[in-house]
């Protein structure tokens, strides 16, 4: 059973966001190549989905900015600007993502007191989203993930999907990825290639 695990893909990510990662929206096009390769038995997505307020907004802490670091729940937190909040047309999936192909979204980030980044569970590790439980229940073998952004949540993302899907293959997708940071984006993919994820191309994946 392979899986095709669209990370984050939401307009706030995407040019004209409020959490812009620089061209965001190229991904989409490539991300709809694989979705309609029929090389994937499942298609998931995972959305962040922040209340109003959520604790990693600079808005929430006096005299803060956002991308200085602060606190959350005691533990080191990147300030970012308020974004992908519930119900807001920055919290939706891109308008060009082929998501009627998708069979299930795993929304991310609700805990006001502590950030979210995987698609699998919370920064502090201690409450999960049920992802890892619903491709267990689908009997996946293979997990190719990609999207947004490659040094933050498709990183983590990855390296929760080796620990928490033991035997399962995961692969990331660079071209249908992008980052915030080079230098970030560069570390976070030798990362991922300690902890066993290939970095590959789309045309691997659809070959």
């Amino acid at each position: 059973m392979k899986a095709l695990l669209l990370i984050d893909i939401q307009n706030g990510f995407c040019p004209g966001g409020n959490l812009p990662v620089p061209e965001g929206d190229q991904v989409v096009q490539v991300a709809n190549k694989l979705i309609d390769s029929g090389k994937y038995d499942l298609i998931v997505a995972s959305q962040d989905w922040h209340p109003a307020g959520h604790g990693s907004f600079a808005s929430a802490h006096s005299g803060k900015k956002p991308f200085e670091m602060g606190t959350l729940s005691g533990k080191p937190q990147m300030m970012w600007p308020d974004h992908c909040v519930q119900n807001t047309e920055d919290a939706r999936l891109h308008p060009g993502l082929h998501i009627d192909a998708v069979d299930f979204i795993q929304q991310k980030g609700q805990n006001p007191a502590v950030d979210s980044y995987s698609a699998f569970r919370d920064n502090d590790q201690a409450a999960l989203t049920g992802l890892a439980a619903y491709l267990r229940g689908k009997s996946v073998t293979e997990l190719d993930l990609c999207g947004l952004a490659t040094d933050y949540c498709v990183k983590f993302s990855a390296i929760d999907a080796v620990e928490m899907l033991p035997g399962v293959t995961v692969r990331f997708i660079e071209d249908a990825s992008r980052g915030i940071d080079p230098a970030g984006v560069k570390a976070a993919i030798e990362e991922m290639r300690v902890r066993g994820v290939a970095a590959i191309d789309s045309r691997d994946a659809l070959a």
